[in-house]
């Protein structure tokens, strides 16, 4: 298995690409963006002629990261030299446990700061920005663990996701003719999406009595009540039953065909090829591969990263001849000296890895 899966200057589908600019992207060419195309549609025109390569520049970057680290002491949970998200399509976000994804996350949506670097949401930075200040700027994310606030009902944490609302001013509050409009637009809105999510029948019970499934869906609703412009997703799926997982999927793509830019990470790659329109994958707080869906499984640096450099394999007839000869020359050592093999002259697999 090859460790590049393109050479140099391949693309996904086997097209080279012209001044920067993917073949197909162009409107009126055969290809290229119709005014009949889908959201998904579109967003697989845009990446299907990429170089499957680290850093690759999109048609229309809606989140652009540059050289970004974070350390922990010294420990370095991410490093990323060039990240670029593609408007409007699905990203995935790839790769083994404490690969550095939920801190990126932190990162871009300002639960954390990083030591260096730079990130922009439509070339505005976000760097200093509180999370509240880069939710109102168009970028919602939820969370591994729900944050669903348990005291409050169903429809209450909804109504908390809505954007300026007048209420909210002391002085306001006072003048219920100031607000009550609004209120009752920001119900609507806030049920039309409980209905959406299958939530309406519950919209009177405390978050905190909904399962682990439902209150993800809660968090989803709750996100789109602000009207993002890119949904970043931390393992949506993570503890949540198959009949649940399916509706949530179904979500996830109303999200790209609703306009929305979305970055989910998962570790079920079967979810992954399912939604994806790209997929970027870490290791070590690295980005080590991206590509199309279909091109992560031929990278040999992904499939080391998941099951090691040296993963159980086959061994050849020269390291099978290998083994028996150490394991004979080990009993033979034994058998002349009377007494046990120590620990230390064991023979060892040559891979490196216990049979």
């Amino acid at each position: 298995m090859p460790a590049d899966p393109t050479p140099h200057g391949a693309t996904a589908s086997g097209a080279g690409t012209s001044g920067g600019s993917p073949q197909g992207y162009r409107p009126g060419q055969e290809g290229g963006w119709a005014s009949g195309d889908t959201p998904q549609r579109l967003a697989q025109i845009a990446l299907r002629d990429l170089p499957w390569e680290i850093g690759v520049a999109k048609p229309d970057p809606a989140v652009v990261v540059d050289g970004v680290t974070r350390t922990f002491g010294g420990l370095t949970a991410v490093s990323v030299d060039h990240l670029e998200i593609q408007r409007g399509g699905i990203t995935g976000l790839i790769g083994p446990n404490g690969a550095g994804k939920t801190t990126l996350f932190n990162l871009l949506t300002g639960f954390d700061q990083p030591d260096t670097g730079t990130w922009s949401f439509n070339g505005k930075s976000l760097g200093k920005l509180s999370p509240h200040q880069v939710a109102r700027m168009g970028v919602v994310r939820t969370f591994q663990l729900t944050k669903a606030l348990s005291r409050l009902t169903v429809l209450q944490n909804m109504l908390l996701g809505a954007q300026d609302q007048k209420g909210e001013s002391f002085f306001r509050a006072l003048v219920p003719g100031t607000w009550r409009a609004q209120e009752k637009a920001n119900t609507e809105k806030a049920m039309d999406l409980l209905q959406r999510f299958k939530l309406d029948t519950k919209k009177d019970d405390f978050a905190g009595t909904l399962s682990g499934g439902q209150r993800k869906l809660l968090e989803m609703a709750r996100a789109l009540m602000s009207d993002p412009q890119v949904v970043m997703l931390d393992e949506p799926m993570a503890g949540v039953n198959p009949a649940l997982t399916q509706s949530l999927l179904g979500h996830v793509k109303d999200l790209r065909e609703q306009g929305m830019t979305v970055i989910f990470v998962e570790h079920d790659m079967d979810v992954v090829r399912d939604i994806s329109d790209w997929v970027v994958v870490m290791s070590a707080g690295k980005i080590i591969a991206e590509g199309p869906p279909e091109s992560i499984s031929q990278n040999q640096a992904v499939v080391d990263a998941y099951l090691g450099a040296h993963h159980d394999a086959p061994l050849s007839a020269e390291e099978e001849d290998q083994v028996l000869a150490e394991a004979e020359e080990t009993i033979a050592r034994q058998e002349r000296s009377g007494g046990d093999v120590l620990s230390s002259d064991r023979p060892k697999n040559p891979k490196g890895t216990d049979r």
